[in-house]
């Protein structure tokens, strides 16, 4: 029964990154055709993230109790309830209201209540020595999935633009198949077994708290911190601004745009799968820290580029090292905390990641008129900054499965 149930979240992450790759590449161009400009924009991606952060924080923090598959099946509504309003209204203040009370990835990356759950149901299912590398298969899939839906998204809209539909028009496709994804997911939840929920365990009265932790609450607290600082970095590079600077930069169309984008979440897929013999030498921090580094000067360079072909060819190459830390992080997280805290230490961690991301995109939106390539050297700066707190924080820890 096991399997069959990390089969079944496997195949419910491929589907909604594929969803978050099909619509990331095309969103910012749909809020330019629906008439938003680069700071309402940013503002409103700002605004997802936060709504994002709220939603996940009710439903992350109570999951274990509530039930983890209850939780993902709302997850999944939100989502195509997202889409639908996106589908049916140009109107600013709708569509707003509609990415902070649903759904909506402008990243391309996860977003949501999902990936907290599944990582807290899929850590209970293996053992300790399997854990990193049973993360690093699942963000491969998922970068997978995310190059592929991204590839899909690009070309989708370019081909319907070729047989005569609006440019608006083909981007609403885009959205119908996203929603259409959400309800999917819906379906495919409702078969989960209830070997995904949480153990039954009780803290002393004393630990309990309504958030869903009692004895890792320092460490994650620190943790958050850091993370948040890394995703608000990150929120100046977020996928569907890049293809939005690739297009203003050097006119890449939705097609190319897609490729780029295709090519770059499958080399993060493969650098994820990378870092679990890298892990098992050096560490889990070391692992995060020394990969993490390099990647962050790359992300520097790519505006600095002379060309559109030296563009590409480092942000790839940036891609290529850029995800090994995150089976890394989250292996580290679920290993630091109780098994009944789980689903509440990697929401309350992605929560702070979601917090950090919500508050940069509205500064780059802002940016980008004046100095469109400072988001690239603005984030990759802070990240940098955050490797080097990460290590000196974490470097003598000593974690039972860090080896």
């Amino acid at each position: 029964m096991a399997n069959r149930t990390i089969v079944l979240l496997f195949t419910t992450r491929t589907l909604r990154l594929f969803g978050y790759g099909f619509l990331s590449v095309v969103l910012g161009l749909y809020l330019s055709e629906s008439g938003f400009g680069d700071y309402l924009m940013g503002v409103l991606f700002s605004l997802t993230l936060i709504g994002d952060a709220g939603i996940s924080l009710f439903l992350t923090t109570t999951a274990d109790r509530f039930g983890r598959k209850k939780t993902l099946i709302i997850g999944a509504l939100l989502m195509l309830a997202a889409g639908v309003v996106f589908i049916l209204t140009r109107n600013p203040q709708l569509l707003i209201i509609a990415a902070i009370l649903g759904v909506i990835s402008p990243s391309g990356n996860e977003i949501g209540p999902f990936l907290p759950v599944e990582q807290a149901a899929l850590s209970q299912m293996v053992t300790k020595e399997q854990r990193t590398s049973l993360f690093a298969w699942y963000n491969l899939i998922g970068s997978l999935a995310t190059a592929f839906g991204a590839l899909a998204g690009g070309f989708l809209a370019k081909m319907l633009q070729t047989g005569g539909m609006s440019p608006l028009d083909s981007y609403r496709v885009v959205l119908l198949g996203y929603a259409l994804i959400g309800g999917l997911l819906a379906l495919l939840f409702t078969q989960l077994s209830g070997e995904c929920e949480a153990p039954r365990y009780a803290a002393p009265a004393e630990q309990q708290s309504r958030f869903g932790l009692h004895k890792s609450r320092g460490v994650i607290v620190k943790l958050s911190l850091l993370f948040s600082l890394d995703a608000f970095a990150g929120g100046f590079v977020l996928q569907s601004f890049m293809a939005y600077w690739f297009h203003v930069r050097y006119g890449a169309d939705e097609a190319a745009l897609g490729s780029i984008f295709f090519g770059a979440n499958l080399l993060a897929g493969i650098s994820a799968l990378l870092a679990v013999p890298l892990a098992k030498k050096i560490g889990l921090i070391r692992t995060m820290v020394f990969t993490h580094l390099p990647s962050n000067i790359l992300l520097i360079l790519v505006p600095l580029m002379p060309n559109f072909s030296l563009a590409i060819t480092v942000l790839l190459l940036r891609f290529s090292i850029s995800q090994m830390d995150v089976p890394t992080r989250q292996a580290y997280t679920m290993a630091v905390v109780a098994p009944d805290e789980r689903s509440a230490a990697a929401g309350i961690t992605g929560i702070a990641r979601s917090i950090g991301a919500s508050l940069s995109p509205a500064v780059a939106g802002a940016l980008f008129a004046l100095f469109p390539g400072s988001s690239f050297i603005i984030a990759g700066g802070l990240k940098v900054v955050y490797d080097l707190l990460l290590f000196r924080s974490f470097k003598a820890s000593n974690v039972p499965d860090e080896l």
